[in-house]
């Protein structure tokens, strides 16, 4: 199948790379730009209770939104505030006012906190007008630099927290951290391949040509995303850029290996890109396959962030794959062995025999391979029973030292935990009568006994007296475990059991948005991860003609997906001391641990087979696969988990957390799975491991070469 795509790139090959060109210029010129939100909420379905109070709240209560901005005062000696200083802030926030700041709606000091800590001035501004909308973003920009005017001489320090804020450092956070990112991996990758083939040619063809791809794959995300009114999170850039870059390496390498193999055998340039795409085309196609099937899965969660992450990432490894198999090899069929320039290691057979002697020792003793490996791995499972969710998404996209996050913890000093982001439970008349005023302070009183909540405000009345909001202020931070189990039990529970006849009661707010958030994640577990589990064995099995080998080798890829979580959880929530993981790391570390272990896989069992096609007993084929495959595993898993290890570089916890998983996910699936467990089952199943297909039968005798 893969043998006419090579011979047409190899006789066609300036064709193949202008096509590219014009592709890409069209892509880039007429797409739309790529937009990115840190807004939980809006990933959530409309059932959600959380969904539907907000929707209330935007129909009854238009303008009494939660202040996008909060500006934050306390005395430079850390000190309580004077009666001159509280005089100073009302005077700070009429000066804001008098500015005039484009979408800045409302400037309204508040008295100083109960121990004259801090003093806030609440700022309401211009709602989101959809993603990508930076209103709000520019308002906080200019308020920040109007602010540092007004301080001066004063006594006072202050800064901005609040959503608009926290969005405002996010954007610049990820700017910097994708700049990171793709400096680090880039550098990376150039380097390893500089190690590995000792070639400059080779080692700057990935930077130049999935830089291309990555715009046309950007640009095809971008329409995709506003063809099904898809939502994007601010964290896919930084994942786009390693994904590209990870993934084009390695299908790069697994063409490369072969290509440089088929030289060594004799035949001449244009002959051995032709072999190397008909043999290693299937393993890359499969492999590509499985990640793609996998990230559609996601299509399936009921949030929108998986399901709008799914597409991209898909749309991504699809046009890597596309280029990987034309315009990889028309760029190298044109340079032949130049590629290689100045090295000429490729002529001849490395001496070293370090995966010789492995594959010869596993060969020999597969089952105390399989034993020790797959003992490493059950212990580092068994932390993964500790994982917590956490569900703060807006801090974890910037960094901790940013200024929205610094004086979110200075609040804390005057204010409840909870009074950043209060909740809110709405009453709702369902007959269309206003609400009686002696039943509602009534029901506030029900919800200020809920354990855990701090305090209740007199309720707010819409204008049709139709719908009450009382505003819930929680003991603990909104985001917290323990703010989640307060709305989630006992205050969502007394809000309708409490709510008058006929009325209707909704709670809301940010922790409310977190609980709705965690059971559909819970719901996504159960579906997302066995419909992929499934695509991919059904992948494996086509490719592989058997119906055995998929079980075994999915069911060790989900064992490297939990050793995975387990040393994840040991690291941050163990030793650092964090109280959580966030929230989406097992979905995101499911789909790149088991979508791209089965790559190293399908890579693996692939040369095996071949190995055994040859006439060698299964145990030589398994060391003869380890031989042959193994140095292209190491490498690729090498690059691959460097660069998902550049994401450690961005500064911010959700993306530190993500690429320190992922990494030591694929150095798991690379360096324990593929090299050891896999191909040592394989060995000890034997003949069984292909039934009912017997893809490893020789078609007719051959030369068997002893490895033992």
């Amino acid at each position: 199948m893969f043998a006419p795509v090579g011979r047409f790139v190899v006789r066609h090959p300036v064709w193949v790379i202008v096509a590219w060109i014009v592709i890409a210029a069209a892509v880039i010129g007429a797409a739309p730009r790529l937009t990115a939100t840190t807004d939980e909420a809006s990933f959530l379905p409309e059932h959600y209770e959380s969904i539907r109070a907000a929707q209330l709240q935007q129909t009854a209560f238009p303008q009494a939104t939660t202040p996008a901005a909060i500006i934050v005062f306390e005395r430079q000696d850390d000190t309580a505030l004077t009666d001159a200083d509280a005089a100073k802030v009302a005077a700070i926030g009429q000066a804001l006012a008098a500015r005039q700041i484009p979408d800045v709606r409302a400037v309204t000091p508040t008295p100083p906190s109960p121990n004259r800590l801090i003093q806030i001035i609440a700022v309401q501004l211009t709602p989101q007008r959809g993603p990508g909308d930076r209103a709000q973003t520019k308002a906080v920009q200019a308020l920040r630099d109007a602010l540092g005017d007004q301080l001066a001489g004063s006594g006072l320090k202050a800064g901005i927290t609040g959503t608009a804020a926290q969005a405002l450092d996010a954007e610049k956070s990820g700017d910097r951290a994708n700049l990171i990112i793709g400096v680090a991996t880039i550098g990376l990758i150039v380097l390893l391949l500089l190690i590995i083939f000792r070639s400059p040619i080779i080692a700057l063809l990935p930077v130049l040509t999935i830089g291309l791809i990555s715009q046309i794959a950007t640009g095809l995300i971008a329409w995709a995303n506003e063809a099904f009114d898809l939502k994007t999170d601010s964290s896919v850039s930084a994942m786009l850029i390693v994904v590209l870059f990870g993934v084009g390496t390695d299908y790069i390498l697994f063409l490369m290996f072969r290509y440089r193999e088929r030289l060594r055998l004799g035949e001449d340039p244009k002959t051995s890109m032709i072999s190397a795409v008909a043999r290693a085309g299937e393993a890359i196609a499969s492999a590509a396959g499985a990640v793609i099937i996998a990230f559609l899965a996601l299509t399936l969660s009921t949030l929108g962030l998986f399901r709008s992450l799914g597409p991209a990432l898909a749309i991504a490894v699809a046009t890597t794959l596309l280029a990987g198999l034309t315009l990889i090899p028309a760029l190298v069929s044109l340079l032949g062995t130049k590629v290689f320039w100045p090295s000429r290691a490729w002529r001849r057979e490395p001496r070293g025999a370090r995966f010789a002697a492995l594959g010869r020792s596993l060969g020999r003793r597969p089952a105390a391979y399989a034993a020790v490996s797959g003992a490493a791995l059950i212990v580092l499972a068994v932390f993964s029973l500790g994982f917590h969710p956490n569900f703060d998404l807006s801090s974890g996209s910037t960094a901790t030292e940013s200024e929205s996050n610094l004086w979110s913890r200075e609040l804390l000093k005057g204010l409840p935990a909870g009074a950043t982001e209060p909740s809110n439970v709405f009453l709702r008349s369902d007959t269309g009568a206003p609400l009686p005023a002696d039943r509602l302070a009534a029901y506030r009183e029900e919800l200020t006994r809920v354990p855990g909540v701090g305090q209740v405000a007199p309720p707010a009345l819409s204008a049709d007296r139709t719908v009450a909001n009382f505003q819930v202020t929680l003991d603990d931070t909104p985001q917290s475990a323990a703010a989640l189990r307060t709305v989630r039990g006992p205050l969502r529970h007394t809000a309708h059991a409490a709510e008058p006849d006929g009325t209707s009661a909704f709670v809301g707010g940010i922790t409310a948005v977190f609980v709705d958030i965690q059971a559909a994640v819970n719901r996504d577990y159960a579906v997302v991860f066995p419909v992929a589990a499934v695509l991919i064995m059904v992948i494996l099995g086509l490719l592989l003609r058997s119906v055995v080998a998929p079980w075994y080798l999915m069911l060790s890829v989900g064992l490297g997906f939990a050793a995975t979580l387990g040393a994840t959880v040991l690291l941050f929530q163990d030793a650092l001391g964090e109280p959580g993981l966030i929230f989406i790391l097992p979905v995101i570390m499911y789909l790149f641990v088991v979508a791209l272990g089965t790559d190293y896989n399908i890579l693996m069992v692939a040369r095996l087979r071949e190995e055994a096609r040859e006439g060698r007993s299964p145990r030589d084929a398994a060391a003869m696969a380890i031989r042959h495959a193994g140095p292209t595993i190491a490498a690729a898993g090498l690059i691959l988990a460097g660069t998902f290890a550049s994401l450690m570089l961005a500064g911010n916890s959700t993306l530190t957390q993500m690429g320190f998983a992922i990494s030591v996910g694929i150095a798991i699936v690379a360096f324990v799975m593929s090299l050891f467990l896999t191909p040592a089952i394989t060995a000890l199943l034997g003949h069984a491991a292909w039934w009912p297909g017997h893809q490893d039968t020789a078609a007719e005798p051959a030369h068997r070469d002893p490895v033992g």
